[in-house]
Parts: structure tokens; sequence; C-alpha cells
């Protein structure tokens, strides 16, 4: 009896459905990454802008700013056209850059 008991413990055991913590990445380094990019980089380059600077200007931002910028990039499209309202919101992503 005890054996039966023990193993339909063990098998309600393994039957429980298991969480796993994966690294999930905080806004901050999903913003760092896309400034990272070789693509991004360049650009921000041609716009006077080291990508090294701006990934310190990251670091440099409160929660909140990174938080209201990652939303903002989340919001973009992934490619295509750019609209004059997109191009307006890249625009003002740079400046709060430039400003912090």
């Amino acid at each position: 009896m005890k054996k039966i008991l023990g193993g339909l413990l063990l098998a309600f055991a393994f039957a429980l459905p298991q969480a796993y913590a994966g690294l999930v990445p905080t806004e901050r380094e999903r913003v760092k990454a896309l400034i990272e990019r070789p693509e991004v980089a360049q650009q921000m380059e041609k716009m006077g802008i080291p990508a090294k600077e701006a990934l310190a200007r990251v670091d440099a931002m409160t929660d909140e700013e990174v938080r209201s910028l990652a939303g903002r990039l989340d919001a973009l499209p992934a490619g295509g056209q750019i609209s004059s309202q997109t191009l307006l919101l890249i625009c003002l992503v740079i400046i709060l850059l430039l400003l912090i």
C-alpha cells in the first residue's frame, strides 16, 4: 500500500505544471539592443550621435523615461515606408536622447 501511495504521489508531483524562470529583457536592455544594431548605429553616426554616447544616455535615463521610450519604439512599424507621424516620433526620440 505504501508503494502505491508513494508511486501516486510521485506521479502527481511530475504531473504538476512546472514554471521555468527565463531571463526577461528589461526595457533598458531592449532599447540598448536596438541602439547596438549595426544599421541603427550607422544612422545615428550619420546624425552625429556615436552609439557609445547614445548607450551612455540610455543608462542615464530614469526607468520611467526608458519605459516611455521603449513604448514609443514598440509602436513604430517594423519596416516599409515611414509616415510623417513616424518620422516626427523618431525625431522626438533623438531629441530626447540629445537632451539627456
